[in-house]
């Protein structure tokens, strides 16, 4: 009898932990989703119905957006994950093949080759690993049972949907990360829609398996968020007293004239116009604290992932591939 229970019990943490069958159409969030879908977009009903019970729910996903690397890491724990001799190596090679493609959306969208090199060797290691789960699985899973990002999640299964139909691709051919991000330079679903491009004019839009088209994509998405072609992205910057506290409450977006933040106690070395508007960033050291003065470009590489960390990380390692690039 005990024997049997452990089994039961096994059987069952086993199932919980990878994936759990559900019949989605009979919920009612799904429906009225469904319904939406149909109604607003002309959506086949049978075709949606026929979707949602192919796909899975994953807890796995739940468990991984609950703790990301963002909150559990400090500065210098998580630049080691993304700058390092690897990564670095990895980059120059990437540059080197694609030269000729990078070249041509740093002259079209003023982005350097070493940012966008560095952010698709952030995101995939230059489309090494694009994600292990199922895109419908995953923002299924957390458009309708993570209800903290619901509203968000169940908008990107929307642009999802429209972009599977738009590109003529099945929707359960493509996989990406945890929460839903897809291809070489990992877009979500509503970026996709928005800022893809078809650079090698092929007639597709294919982040999928296209560096090309995923290079002048991110090219794009930069330049759309407001990238700043000439201007710097971080300075460092020396700090006398507290009151220099109140700018970094101010947050990411730039807030203040670069001139007055002498006036909180701030030194730096700078030949940038001094009256355009910047942030203050402080990241932790093992036994200390270090402060950047951030640019509006700073806050672009945000847009792309919301993380001071992440920005400056890909910010980094950019400049360590150009090191290695213009060494080679």
């Amino acid at each position: 009898m005990i024997k049997n229970i452990s089994a039961l019990m096994i059987s069952t943490l086993i199932c919980f932990n990878t994936a759990y069958a559900a019949d989605l159409n009979q919920r009612d969030d799904v429906k009225q989703f469904i319904d939406k879908m149909v109604n607003e977009h002309q959506f086949d009903k049978k075709q949606l119905q026929g979707w949602f019970s192919k796909t899975e729910l994953q807890p796995k996903i739940i468990e991984a957006i609950s703790r990301p690397a963002e909150k559990k890491l400090k500065w210098h724990e998580y630049r080691k994950i993304f700058v390092k001799p690897n990564r670095i190596e990895k980059g120059v090679i990437f540059w080197t093949t694609h030269k000729e493609t990078l070249a041509r959306a740093e002259k079209e969208y003023g982005v350097p080759a070493h940012i966008i090199t560095a952010i698709i060797g952030v995101e995939t290691r230059y489309g090494e690993h694009k994600g292990r789960y199922r895109v419908i699985d995953s923002l299924v899973t957390l458009g309708f049972d993570y209800p903290k990002r619901s509203k968000f999640f169940k908008s990107e299964l929307e642009h999802y949907l429209l972009l599977v139909r738009d590109e003529g691709v099945d929707p359960f051919s493509i996989n990406g990360s945890y929460a839903g991000a897809m291809g070489i330079p990992q877009f979500i679903s509503s970026s996709y829609r928005h800022y893809a491009i078809d650079f090698d004019g092929d007639g597709i839009r294919d982040l999928w398996n296209n560096p090309v088209d995923a290079i002048g994509s991110v090219a794009n998405y930069f330049k759309q968020h407001g990238w700043q072609t000439g201007q710097g992205v971080v300075i460092p910057t020396k700090i006398t007293g507290d009151s220099y506290q109140t700018l970094i409450k101010r947050g990411l977006k730039p807030h203040t004239p670069l001139a007055e933040f002498a006036k909180f106690g701030l030194s730096f070395d700078t030949d940038a116009d001094t009256t355009m508007d910047v942030s203050l960033i402080e990241l932790d050291q093992p036994s200390s604290k270090e402060h950047w003065i951030a640019f509006k470009n700073f806050y672009v590489i945000t847009r792309y992932n919301h993380s001071p960390l992440y920005a400056m990380a890909a910010y980094q390692l950019s400049l360590e591939i150009k090191k290695a690039h213009d060494a080679s």
